[in-house]
């Protein structure tokens, strides 16, 4: 199997008895401009051995019950990552295709009205991603049901076909998570107000559905030619070389996940000089997650943007306040010096992480601080915003500003609490 950039083909997918192995064509390697597929398989001529290249296709995937329907309606076995990649991955996260994509230019299905689009996020359980629809071809890692769409100029969605990019992602309402359409969107136009690097979301209807569509950070449109390109990404699991089932430091599967530590130390190995800068990017994503009480900031939900040039930093996404739900765990995805519960967070455990990635302390502390006195100062205008953008957000925007007030609060109280 084929690895495509755009039109040009960068890697070949080699079937191995232990999954797929990977090799560099040589006109991609001496190509200027090339990049990496990943950071763990860097440019060269050696053949990337299963142990590395699997946990990377995996990430690529949807996860538990998309995986098993789409393995069911492809009739190709879950375990079948090629044959999995091969029907569904024309678009995929990042800037990589699996099948030839056509340049016909854009090309789409387009969504004629409210009743279209509710059919389709009604039927997203039963045929993730639309699979087998003609011409459909796409994938998103995760478990949660959504599917990448193309926004036309006059705010008209539409379905890609034909390997077209998606430029905005949506996530419909969940049955499971009452209100995680307006919980997510309050967190993100939070997160925004408070100064972080975040994609531009809309809410939205269709028919008794709610949704919200996210801007893909990884899409570039040029606004002179109209031309979508594809930028490169990769999260922490792939930079680790893990396999999904370790996103979490504390997890199922025997085997303990990323640290704090272990991502600031993969920062630090594939951002080089650059990482002056995306270190405390990463912090301020790390301690932001910690304020919205978002247990679910898990390794797969922090990732970087790959170029020849670089490798930075993406913006922050997949932020929602738990303590609505008190089905959903309280503990974080990741400890900070092993403390598990951000409502007992106190000033040395700031400093004993901190020291614990190299950094200063000091810094740490003070970058609780500031941001927690961000977040109280920005709820209200966020609380106002989301209820414009729907005013029957209102309750759940007033729950999860609630909540996050309380955990600001203290953890500022906390910091009082030093080493």
């Amino acid at each position: 199997m084929q690895i495509w950039f755009e039109n040009q083909v960068v890697a070949d997918l080699i079937p191995h008895m232990r999954g797929a192995q990977l090799r560099y064509r040589k006109d991609w390697v001496r190509l200027k401009g090339a990049f990496p597929v990943s950071t763990k398989m860097p440019l060269s001529a050696a053949i990337y051995e299963p142990d590395i290249v699997v946990p990377w296709i995996v990430a690529l995937l949807p996860e538990e019950q998309n995986l098993a329907v789409i393995s069911q309606i492809t009739g190709t076995s879950a375990s079948d990552l090629l044959g999995i990649l091969h029907r569904i991955g024309r678009d995929t996260s990042g800037a990589l295709s699996f099948e030839k994509r056509s340049f016909g230019g854009v090309q789409t299905k387009d969504v004629s009205d409210e009743a279209v689009l509710e059919q389709i996020i009604n039927e997203l359980p039963r045929k993730p991603f639309l699979v087998g629809e003609e011409g459909v071809s796409m994938s998103l890692a995760g478990v949660q049901n959504k599917i990448g769409v193309f926004r036309h100029e006059d705010g008209k969605l539409g379905i890609p076909v034909n390997g077209t990019p998606s430029t905005w992602i949506l996530k419909p309402d969940s049955d499971r998570l009452y209100g995680s359409v307006w919980n997510e969107a309050f967190c993100m136009l939070l997160a925004k107000n408070c100064g972080l690097d975040t994609p531009e979301i809309r809410v939205g209807r269709a028919g008794k559905r709610r949704y919200i569509l996210i801007k893909r950070y990884d899409r570039i449109v040029h606004r002179e030619s109209g031309r979508i390109r594809r930028l490169h990404q990769e999260d922490f699991t792939q930079a680790a070389g893990l396999f999904t089932s370790r996103k979490y430091e504390k997890n199922g599967s025997g085997l303990p996940g990323l640290k704090i530590s272990d991502i600031i130390e993969i920062i630090r190995n594939v951002m080089h000089k650059q990482s002056i800068l995306e270190i405390p990017k990463f912090i301020s994503y790390l301690i932001f997650n910690t304020i919205a009480c978002n247990t679910d900031a898990h390794a797969k939900n922090y990732s970087f943007i790959i170029s020849a040039s670089r490798v930075v930093m993406t913006p922050i996404y997949d932020v929602m306040c738990a303590k609505p739900y008190p089905n959903i765990t309280k503990y974080m995805a990741n400890t900070i010096a092993d403390k598990r519960e951000g409502d007992y967070l106190q000033g040395r455990h700031w400093q004993r992480e901190a020291k614990a990635c190299g950094l200063s302390p000091s810094i740490m502390l003070k970058s609780v601080e500031t941001l927690c006195n961000r977040v109280l100062k920005e709820l209200d205008k966020t609380y106002n915003e989301l209820v414009a953008m729907d005013a029957e957000g209102t309750e759940m925007a007033w729950e999860c500003g609630g909540y996050i007030r309380d955990r600001a609060k203290s953890l500022l109280n906390g910091l009082k609490e030093k080493e």
